[in-house]
């Protein structure tokens, strides 16, 4: 019997095309409760194809959560994911004492286990300038002026991470103050338990669905939607794989037989960095994606008295 005083927080991480969607929308039925994406770019409604965003039948009925909640024209922090999640959650709780959080972000998901440091609100007005500077002059002004304002940080933050660049200088520019100034806090208490799982496959296994996975995104016209959002190329969801090297390729950079190479490539780095990342987050229990029997039985076992 479960102990129903209890609110609890299943987080379902991974490497990308490792089986995600599918183990939570069962867990779901199973639970009688929604599930939050925390996939940086699954977020944006444009972003379709080159983000394997669920369709309504992958979700199978089951309520997600930030799945098309946001135009790429928005900024959207980390930060602002945080509140918007926490408040998704207070309502879902109120339904349910369990939720159900997934994605491959190691970033928007420690977010909600350990919040973030307190930053000073930002005038929107402030935000929406430097936004329109990044679209008009690309993002080597704006670290530029960041390296002025904050070398600590500057010498630290990844220079292709638009995103985290505007974020930083707003922050300066709002408040007078280095970004990393605001940095080191203590972290946050959440008033619910959280459970934290990790999946992983056989390397050879997960390989071979990444590279069907690209197989699949192009038949479905990856090359036509990246152009489609050509306007938005500096924006950091799309500074990312799966774009990027579309946009070299529209470029004349290569032809489309190295486009596909580089897609594939790319896309298992990528997961393997993901995989390093959750593995360095200690408390992670890790699970053969597979295996979904062995997951759920985990799972009742800890929901239980």
């Amino acid at each position: 019997m479960k102990n129903i005083e209890i609110k609890t927080l299943i987080i379902i991480a991974g490497p990308t095309a490792v089986g995600k969607t599918g183990l939570c929308v069962e867990l779901a039925k199973k639970l009688k409760t929604e599930v939050i994406s925390a996939d940086s770019r699954q977020f944006y409604r444009e972003l379709n194809i080159g983000t394997a965003k669920p369709s309504l039948e992958d979700m199978e009925g089951i309520i997600h959560h930030f799945i098309n909640s946001h135009s790429i024209s928005e900024y959207f922090s980390v930060g602002d994911f945080e509140r918007q999640c926490l408040q998704k959650l207070e309502g879902i709780f109120q339904k349910n004492n369990i939720a159900i959080l997934t994605g491959g972000s190691g970033m928007f998901i420690k977010a909600i286990i350990d919040g973030l440091d307190d930053m000073p609100d930002v005038d929107s007005e402030l935000r929406n300038n430097l936004m329109q500077r990044l679209n008009n002059e690309g993002i080597q002004p704006l670290l530029k002026q960041l390296e002025f304002l904050d070398p600590d940080y500057f010498n630290t933050v990844d220079h292709k991470n638009s995103q985290r660049i505007v974020r930083a200088l707003e922050v300066c520019i709002g408040s007078g103050m280095p970004f990393s100034s605001f940095h080191g806090q203590k972290k946050e208490e959440r008033p619910f338990n959280i459970l934290k799982i990790c999946l992983n496959r056989n390397r050879d296994i997960l390989y071979k669905r990444i590279d069907q996975r690209m197989d699949l995104m192009l038949a479905n016209g990856l090359v036509d939607e990246a152009r489609f959002l050509m306007n938005f190329r500096s924006h950091n969801a799309l500074q990312t794989v799966g774009y990027k090297e579309v946009y070299e390729y529209l470029d004349g950079n290569y032809g489309y037989e190295e486009l596909v190479r580089l897609l594939k490539r790319n896309s298992r780095r990528y997961a393997k960095r993901q995989l390093t990342w959750f593995k360095n987050q200690d408390d992670f229990l890790w699970f053969e994606a597979g295996n979904k029997d062995k997951i759920f039985e985990f799972i009742e076992e800890k929901l239980s008295v």
